[in-house]
């Protein structure tokens, strides 16, 4: 897929499609915009975990925390990703090792790889890159 643009079908397709979040590189300084998402998606609805290793058996924001995608309770369908560029292809590789596969990786404003995105994508995975589910939900009127 083109990553430079999403339609506003397909945003709001995949933001309606998914019931649970995995957010990785969730902070629990309230000053850092992954707290606040964490946070807006926990208010939202949607189950949500965190994924930042230095706070595993914590609560970010209302969500519980877990070291690493591969410590995940449950599969989820979204894997959201707030960690620099050049970890997505990190994120993507642990991704694609679990055993229950979501059907989103979203990556933040900011963070795109689109090599780790065509290997996410080759595995039968939807990208968005360089979107905040946050910023994206009210825009569409979700």
């Amino acid at each position: 897929m083109h990553h430079d643009s999403y339609s506003d079908a397909h945003v709001r397709l995949v933001l309606t499609s998914v019931k649970s979040i995995a957010v990785v590189g969730a902070s629990p300084n309230p000053a850092r915009p992954s707290h606040g998402v964490t946070r807006f998606l926990v208010g939202k609805g949607f189950e949500v975990f965190a994924v930042n290793p230095g706070h595993a058996g914590k609560t970010i924001a209302g969500a519980p925390v877990v070291a690493s995608l591969a410590d995940l309770p449950q599969p989820v369908d979204m894997v959201d990703v707030f960690r620099r560029s050049e970890h997505l292809g990190g994120v993507i590789d642990e991704v694609l090792a679990l055993p229950d596969r979501p059907k989103v990786v979203w990556s933040q404003l900011g963070v795109r790889d689109d090599e780790a995105a065509a290997r996410a994508e080759a595995a039968g995975i939807t990208v968005i890159q360089d979107r905040c589910p946050a910023i994206e939900m009210p825009r569409l009127g979700l």
